[in-house]
C-alpha cells in the first residue's frame, strides 16, 4: 500500500468537507448567531453525531476491519455484520424517539431554564435522530470500501453533508426562515444520510461485491466481534459521556455551547485533516502487515506517519494559538454574531490547540493496537484520561467557567497519550527511530520561531489574515521538508 498517496487523498477530501464546514458554520453563525436558536440545533446535532462516532466511524470500523481482513475478506462475514448492525440501529433509533425528552434533559439540563428551549430541542432532536440509521450504515460501508484500499468516496461523504446544510442556511435567508430554520436543517441533515448511504451502497455494489440484508446469525465470528465490540463501546461510551457531561456543564452559562463548538471545529480542522486521515490509512495498511507477520513494516509506516503528520501538525498549533481571535473574528463576526462570543471562542481555542500533538500521536498509538485486535487496552486508557476529564469539568467550572473544558481536554489528552504509548512500547508494538525524534524536535523549534514572528504581523482584514496563513506555510514548510528529507 502507498500510504503517503493514500493519506494525502484522505487528508485532502477531509480538508474540502472542513472547508465547507466552515462556510457552513459562517453560514450558521450569521443566521443563528450564538444563542437560543443555535444552542438548540447544535444540541441536537450532537446526539446523533455522537452515536455516529460511537457504533459507525469509531468502535466497530476499528475492530470490523482487522477482523474482516484476517477473514480474508470474507463476504457472509460482512453481511451478517451489515445485518446485525442496521437491526441493532432501528431498535435504537425507536428507543430515542420514544424517550427523546429525558435524553435531552440528561443532556442539557440548562435547557429548561428558558421557557421552550427544551421542548423545541427535543422536536429537533426527533426528527434529526434518524440520520444515525443511514450515516451508521454509510460508516460500515465505508469501513469495507477501506478495507479494499477504496478510501476516498468515503472521506467525500462528509462534503456532501455540508454543501446540503450550506443549501439549506441560504434557503432559509432567502425566506426569512426564522425560527423555522431549524426545521429546515433538521430535515436537510436526514436528507443528507439517505444520499450518502445510497451512494456508498452502490459504489459497493458497483465493485460486484454482494453486501445486502440477511437474516442475522450468531455465529463464533459474530459473538467475538460483538464482545470485543462491547468492550469498545465502554471506551468509546466513556469519550461520548464526557462529551456529554462538558455538554451538560457548558449549558449553565448561556451561549458556552456554542463557543465551546465553534473552538472545536476549528481545532478539529488540522486533526481531522491530517490526524483521522493517518488512523483512517493505517488501520489497514498495519492490519495487512501483522497479518503477515512482519513488525519491521509496522515499525517503519509507524515512524513514517508520525514525522510527517507531526510535520504539518505543530505549525497549526503555533498558527492557530497566534491567530484565534482573528480567525474567529473575520470568519464569524457578521449578522448575529458578537465581539463578545469572538473572544470567548478565541480563548478557548488558544487553551485546546496544544491537547492536537497529543491526539495525533495517539491516533498512531490506538489504531496499532487495534489492528493486534486489542480492544482493552484503548478502553482502559480511555477510561481513566476521560474520567479525569469529567473531575475535571466539574471541578473548574465554578472557577473557570466554560473554559474548564477545553482544560479537561488538553490534560486527558496528554494523559491518554502516555497510557497508551507505555501499553505499545511494553509488548514491542513501537520502536520511535532517532530520525523521528530529531525531526520533530526541530520541527517544533522552527513552527515556535515562526508562531512569534506572525505575532507582530499587523491582521487588519481577513485578506491581511490569508496573507499571514499563506506566508507562514510558504516559509515553514519548505524548510520543514528538507529538515525530514536530510535529518539522520
Amino acid at each position: 500500500m502507498r500510504l503517503g498517496k493514500h493519506i494525502f487523498g484522505v487528508g485532502a477530501m477531509t480538508g474540502i468537507s472542513r472547508i465547507f464546514g466552515f462556510l457552513r458554520d459562517m453560514l450558521i453563525a450569521r443566521v443563528l448567531g450564538a444563542g437560543r436558536l443555535s444552542d438548540i440545533f447544535l444540541a441536537a446535532f450532537r446526539l446523533p453525531n455522537l452515536f455516529r462516532d460511537l457504533l459507525g466511524e469509531g468502535a466497530l470500523s476499528a475492530i470490523f476491519i482487522p477482523m474482516y481482513t484476517d477473514s480474508k475478506k470474507d463476504e457472509k462475514f460482512a453481511k451478517n455484520v451489515f445485518s446485525w448492525l442496521m437491526m441493532v440501529l432501528l431498535g435504537l433509533t425507536i428507543l430515542f424517539e420514544i424517550f427523546m425528552p429525558l435524553v435531552i434533559w440528561g443532556l442539557a439540563p440548562g435547557f429548561a431554564e428558558e421557557p421552550g428551549k427544551m421542548q423545541l430541542t427535543v422536536t429537533i432532536s426527533r426528527i434529526m435522530f434518524f440520520y444515525v440509521i443511514f450515516i451508521c450504515g454509510a460508516a460500515f460501508l465505508s469501513a469495507v470500501l477501506n478495507a479494499f484500499s477504496r478510501f476516498l468516496l468515503a472521506a467525500f461523504m462528509p462534503v456532501l453533508l455540508n454543501i446540503m446544510l450550506i443549501g439549506a442556511l441560504l434557503f432559509a435567508m432567502y425566506t426569512n426562515a426564522g425560527a423555522n430554520t431549524l426545521f429546515i436543517m433538521a430535515a436537510t441533515v436526514l436528507l443528507s444520510g439517505v444520499l450518502q448511504f445510497a451512494i456508498l451502497w452502490m459504489r459497493v455494489r458497483r465493485k460486484h461485491f454482494g453486501l445486502r440484508l440477511i437474516i442475522p446469525k450468531w455465529t463464533p465470528q459474530i459473538r467475538s466481534m460483538f464482545g470485543r465490540f462491547s468492550v469498545s463501546i465502554v471506551g468509546s461510551g466513556f469519550y461520548q459521556i464526557t462529551i456529554i457531561l462538558g455538554t451538560m456543564v457548558a449549558s449553565w452559562q448561556s451561549g458556552a455551547v456554542s463557543w465551546l463548538y465553534y473552538a472545536d471545529r476549528i481545532v478539529q480542522l488540522p486533526f481531522a485533516m491530517i490526524g483521522l486521515a493517518v488512523g483512517t490509512v493505517l488501520i489497514s495498511s498495519i492490519s495487512n502487515a501483522l497479518a503477515e507477520n512482519n513488525l519491521r513494516s509496522v515499525h517503519i509506516q509507524q515512524n513514517s506517519s508520525m514525522r510527517r503528520s507531526m510535520m504539518l501538525i505543530l505549525p497549526c498549533v503555533a498558527g492557530l494559538f497566534i491567530l484565534a481571535e482573528p480567525i474567529i473574528k473575520y470568519l464569524f463576526q457578521h449578522g448575529a454574531w458578537t465581539a463578545e462570543s469572538t473572544h470567548a471562542v478565541a480563548v478557548a481555542i488558544m487553551i485546546q490547540v496544544f491537547v492536537l500533538p497529543a491526539m495525533l500521536i495517539s491516533q498512531i498509538y490506538s489504531k496499532t493496537l487495534y489492528a493486534t485486535q486489542d480492544v482493552k487496552t484503548p478502553v482502559r486508557t480511555s477510561m481513566i484520561s476521560l474520567g479525569a476529564a469529567s473531575v475535571l469539568y466539574l471541578s473548574l467550572f465554578p472557577f473557570v467557567g466554560y473554559l474548564a473544558i477545553p482544560i479537561g481536554v488538553v490534560a486527558s489528552g496528554y494523559l491518554k497519550n502516555y497510557l497508551l504509548g507505555r501499553a505499545c512500547r511494553t509488548r514491542g508494538l513501537w520502536k520511535t527511530d532517532n530520525r523521528t525524534f530529531h525531526a520533530i524536535t526541530l520541527f517544533a523549534f522552527l513552527a515556535a520561531i515562526l508562531g512569534i514572528g506572525l505575532s507582530f504581523v499587523p491582521i487588519t482584514s481577513i485578506w491581511m489574515l490569508g496573507f499571514a496563513i499563506c506566508g507562514y506555510a510558504i516559509i515553514y514548510l519548505p524548510i520543514a521538508y528538507i529538515i525530514d528529507r536530510k535529518i539522520k
